[in-house]
């Protein structure tokens, strides 16, 4: 559905509508979604619960979590498709999300690990991002800072607890922050969504901070529709892949490295 068919009041679907202004469910929940789904089929890497995999270079982590972040404006305001005050509404929650994000990841490690960590706040800045990204254009600052905050608290848990109770290894917590963080800014989506930041509806409420039950529900849905499509599509493709092609190289390559035994490449030493 395009801005002018939302603006002309054909954003109507499922169960009353949904809103995705910016991609939470067709990129994150479907890719987070989908990255539960090969990290089941793929299996865990060699050496998994047993060898030291945590992140090493947090330089690159902190570099690539600032690139992130003002990507992410581009990403958000961009899809308004123009430059007049909805761009710079979906900028302003973008920034208080991810900055709200990353505060509360830090806190809840601060709370349960007794330290915060620059990789925590870099992964809370992206769930904070993930999260605002379906209602960049239709929530105000406050319920932004709310959902960036929640994200933040909830896809720790999801990168922790989570994946450790289930086994899975999912190195880049695509799942968590992705398919968790996607999941709970489509739902609060329908929560924040306001006619004061973006009259869609032709002077009709939109989310339950308005009263109006009839978003939320179609959020629901969407959610439900997305995750189903993508477990299923997914499965489908890794069943395809696994009888043609396989989806893991040998032992042997594995444990060589598959920069060496699949791309060529291989480090050198001058002396």
């Amino acid at each position: 559905v395009t801005t002018k068919d939302m603006e002309a009041g054909k954003g109507v679907g499922w169960m009353g509508g949904a809103l995705d202004f910016a991609g939470g469910t067709v990129v994150h929940i479907s890719s987070g979604v989908s990255a539960l789904v090969c990290a089941l089929l793929i299996g865990k890497r060699l050496g998994f619960g047993y060898e030291d995999m945590r992140p090493h270079n947090l330089t690159y982590t902190a570099l690539g979590a600032a690139m992130l972040w003002v990507g992410w404006f581009g990403f958000n305001a961009g899809s308004e498709l123009a430059s007049d005050h909805l761009t710079s509404s979906a900028f302003a929650v973008t920034h208080f999300s991810a900055a709200a994000g990353a505060v509360a990841w830090a806190v809840m490690e601060w709370i349960t690990r007794g330290k915060p960590s620059v990789w925590g706040a870099a992964s809370g800045a992206v769930a904070g991002l993930v999260c605002i990204t379906p209602a960049a254009g239709v929530v105000n600052p406050m319920p932004a800072l709310i959902m960036g905050a929640a994200a933040g608290v909830v896809c720790y848990f999801a990168c922790g607890t989570i994946k450790s109770t289930f086994g899975y290894d999912d190195s880049l917590d695509a799942f968590g922050v992705h398919g968790v963080g996607g999941t709970l800014g489509a739902i609060l989506t329908g929560v924040f969504a306001t006619r004061a930041c973006w009259d869609i509806d032709n002077g009709n409420r939109l989310g339950l901070i308005e009263g109006e039950t009839r978003i939320f529900i179609g959020q629901l849905v969407a959610i439900a529709v997305t995750w189903i499509f993508s477990i299923v599509v997914t499965f489908i493709i890794l069943k395809v892949l696994d009888a043609t092609m396989g989806l893991r190289v040998p032992h042997e390559e594995e444990v060589q490295g598959l920069d060496l035994t699949q791309h060529g490449e291989e480090g050198y030493i001058f002396v």
